[in-house]
């Protein structure tokens, strides 16, 4: 097949909505669930480990640790079963692949948060004034 052909009918598949999110951070992911005739949601939160791929192959790891035992779960970014991915908190690392957390435990695989609200006016808070003379 033609390769323009192709990418127009891949155009088609993808989301819509954009997600911003990146590996680190901790994220809520909404899927759709279908049992029987019923449909509802269901959540599934933790740290992102690693994404791969491009265009509508891109997919993302989600892991978590659930009653003592590591849970990884693997999502297809443009999936229509998956409905939303809310960022809980935004996490600052420096590898693309979070393997290391497989063998991490307790607060040790916790991520170091990224620094918010760091501006001007916080320094200038966190300053003593002197007295005026």
């Amino acid at each position: 097949m033609n390769q323009a052909l192709l990418d127009k009918i891949e155009s088609e598949q993808y989301r819509k909505d954009a997600m911003d999110f990146g590996v680190g951070d901790s994220v809520r992911v909404h899927t759709k669930v279908i049992e029987g005739d019923k449909e509802r949601i269901q959540v599934f939160s933790g740290v992102v480990i690693g994404r791969r791929g491009h265009g509508l192959n891109a997919m993302f790891t989600v892991r978590r640790i659930s009653y003592g035992e590591g849970v990884e779960r693997v999502f297809p970014l443009h999936s229509p079963r998956v409905e939303k991915v809310e960022v809980e908190r935004r996490g600052s690392v420096r590898r693309a692949k979070l393997t290391y957390l497989r063998k991490r435990l307790g607060k040790g695989a916790t991520l170091v948060r990224e620094k918010e609200g760091r501006g001007a006016g916080g320094a200038a808070a966190a300053e003593p004034s002197s007295p005026a003379p």
